[in-house]
């Protein structure tokens, strides 16, 4: 059984579905993740460069192993637009145990 520690949920905002979904796909194909989860439509609110801005978005969230961690990280920045891309560790404080399995399965 795999302990929850083990495991990270990131977040990366993307400018549009379009970078979203390559961003999941290389992600994906790689092996560096088990799932991405695309949100669009959000809205955010930020300082940048000393003023307030404000855009539309697309919510990624991954799930992903602390050991693929670096190497998504790598790959995102890479491949991101953005000049200062998101991207928001979460370790995890509990999960099911077939879910945290299969994840495991998923990036190996």
């Amino acid at each position: 059984m795999k302990r929850a520690a083990d495991f990270r949920l990131v977040l990366v905002t993307t400018p549009d579905l379009k970078v979203a979904r390559a961003l999941a796909k290389a992600t994906l194909s790689a092996k560096l993740v088990a799932c991405a989860n695309l949100v669009p439509k959000i809205e955010s609110h930020y300082w940048w460069r000393g003023k307030l801005e404000s855009s539309a978005e697309v919510l990624i969230v991954f799930k992903t192993t602390q050991a693929k961690l670096a190497a998504l990280e790598k790959l995102i920045v890479a491949k991101h637009p953005y000049d200062t891309p998101e991207f928001i560790a979460l370790t995890l404080a509990e999960g099911n145990a077939k879910y945290l399995d299969w994840l495991a399965e998923s990036v190996s």
